[in-house]
């Protein structure tokens, strides 16, 4: 018989959770909805709803990060990892301003500039990050985290192709199409990501209580 999990968490907690869940993606599927019925000046832009509510999970993603890997000290290999993933993800969200208000290809640099160094120490840490990974692997976390990034970096770009458009809508095709497939879906990705943070968050607390109680 396999033994239970070594952070188990009970039924009606996973129920509160996945109703909480739902209410969330239904709420930013309605922002989008509202944003497109009365911000026609700036709907699906930089300055609109989808764009800004995009800035602020990933935002909130990096902060629970850095509480994680700080201030809790669970698996500070994979959460640096991470970390440096959805800072790049963020910082690579501002491209607009950071093109228009400081200089060309800046975005690129701070990407850069933020993947390289992690890169290096997960790298230099390899013992340390394949054991802890073999732990966050096996997580809801890790697997809702996956779904994210699959959405945002590769169903969202093919979803949100100018040519699919084209072919879906011909003679009536409209850039704003494209725009609104795109940023909508590469949001929900974001949501799941958000949502698999938070997940590892809670999961990040309950190993550090256990850790807290003497053997």
């Amino acid at each position: 018989m396999s033994s239970p999990p070594a952070w188990p968490i009970g039924f009606r907690t996973i129920l509160v959770r996945a109703v909480l869940y739902v209410l969330f993606i239904g709420a930013i599927t309605q922002g989008a909805y509202l944003e497109a019925l009365y911000l026609p000046s700036v709907r699906f832009s930089e300055l609109g709803f989808t764009e800004f509510t995009q800035t602020l999970v990933l935002a909130t993603c990096c902060a629970m990060l850095i509480y994680i890997r700080h201030v809790l000290k669970v698996w500070p290999t994979v959460t640096l990892l991470l970390l440096a993933f959805v800072a790049a993800s963020l910082v690579r969200e501002q491209d607009h301003f950071l093109d228009n208000y400081v200089a060309e290809n800046t975005w690129k640099v701070l990407v850069a500039l933020i993947i390289l160094p992690s890169l290096f120490w997960v790298v230099k840490q390899r013992q340390r990050f394949l054991a802890e990974f073999t732990h966050y692997s096996n997580t809801f976390a890790f697997g809702l985290f996956t779904a994210g990034v699959l959405t945002t970096y590769i169903f969202s770009r093919l979803y949100g192709r100018q040519e699919f458009w084209q072919a879906v809508l011909e003679d009536s095709y409209s850039g704003t199409f494209k725009s609104v497939a795109e940023e909508v879906v590469e949001l929900l990705g974001y949501s799941l990501i958000l949502i698999a943070t938070l997940e590892l968050l809670l999961l990040a607390r309950r190993i550090y209580k256990a850790q807290q109680i003497p053997n």
